[in-house]
């Protein structure tokens, strides 16, 4: 991963006039690899002081579109502004407004942790003393204190990873891109890196955050972009998206698990597309429209003679609500286990 320098001051009069309060704007960005079109026409807005979670499988194009908007690459068509800058016309301004953590650590491995940090803030212009602080402020953050001394080739790959997210924070960027920032961190690690994400977006920074961690979004995210083959499919808050699949889910735990595929099937034949099965898990799952679906489904069973041994109903967690969208599991596919949605196709 490049590192970009970032630093805590634009240099004044040189931005173009956006929406008042959208730190990015993106519209209608394509970016071909060859014959692969790896974004076809992206439209992104990002308010300031919030954090947009970008979800998609892999490949969808996140980390293209991350990359574009860090200058690290051009797009063929379309435009894009951080901060007020353009991509294509202001790449050395925007740079100086933003901050990026890549899918890899990226350190120094022969210089200290300390002295990691204290040299990205010298590079960004931050006074020797202001430089020194923050360094040791973001160590102790990210229990990196007693590890400050060492090479960073010593650490481990949990350590380079909460150094590389340091070094990303230090400038206080006024938009910050985290590209999975979570990936392979334990489970205290990483809830201090949503801490520390919280801390600057209270502090007034921007966020857009990819990640496959639907605890991640949310947890940190205001709204949700997902992306899919290139193309954005879904915008929206958690609650809004989770409305699109149905709002709530019946599951209907029969008494003999074995006649999982036949109740499916009878719930289609009579009109309930959307049943389907988990054997592992021993659910049935009926996305609800309405309350009378419940009754639809629970007559229709009972007419046919199923013995059923519990019904209860839930709200879709943010795993199924982006493989309803997707139809692609996410790197939480092991809770989407437990929710019961399609695992099986019913024949």
């Amino acid at each position: 991963m490049t590192r970009i320098a970032t630093a805590p001051n634009d240099r004044p009069g040189s931005r173009q006039a956006v929406a008042a309060g959208n730190a990015v704007e993106v519209r209608g960005i394509v970016k071909h690899f060859g014959d692969t079109k790896a974004l076809d026409g992206v439209d992104l807005t990002v308010a300031e002081g919030t954090v947009r979670a970008l979800l998609g499988p892999n490949g969808a194009g996140k980390t293209t579109l991350v990359r574009v908007l860090s200058t690290l690459i051009k797009p063929d068509a379309g435009t894009a502004f951080v901060g007020g800058y353009d991509v294509l016309r202001q790449p050395k301004q925007l740079r100086r407004t933003i901050g990026l953590t890549g899918q890899y650590a990226s350190v120094d491995e022969l210089l200290s942790g300390y002295e990691n940090l204290y040299l990205i803030g010298r590079l960004l212009d931050l006074p020797g003393r202001e430089a020194k602080a923050r360094a040791t402020e973001l160590l102790e953050r990210f229990s990196l204190t007693e590890a400050a001394k060492r090479i960073a080739k010593t650490y481990s790959g949990g350590m380079r990873r909460r150094l590389d997210l340091a070094a990303s924070m230090i400038g206080r960027p006024r938009v910050l891109y985290l590209d999975e920032p979570t990936t392979g961190l334990d489970p205290r690690t990483r809830n201090e890196v949503w801490d520390e994400v919280q801390r600057m977006v209270a502090e007034g920074s921007t966020v857009l955050l990819t990640t496959q961690y639907m605890e991640e979004a949310e947890q940190l995210a205001n709204e949700l972009t997902v992306i899919d083959r290139g193309r954005v499919i879904a915008n929206g808050g958690v609650a809004e998206l989770k409305a699109k699949v149905g709002g709530r889910i019946l599951q209907v735990r029969p008494a003999h698990p074995a006649e999982l595929p036949e109740m499916a099937r009878c719930l289609h034949e009579n009109g309930v597309s959307s049943a389907t099965f988990s054997p592992d898990d021993g659910l049935l799952a009926v996305p609800l429209v309405d309350e009378q679906q419940l009754t639809t489904v629970i007559g229709v069973l009972g007419g046919r003679g199923f013995a059923i041994a519990g019904i209860d109903t839930k709200v879709p967690s943010l795993d199924e609500v982006f493989l309803a969208i997707t139809g692609k599991p996410t790197a939480d596919a092991a809770t989407t286990a437990a929710a019961g949605l399609v695992k099986e196709p019913v024949a």
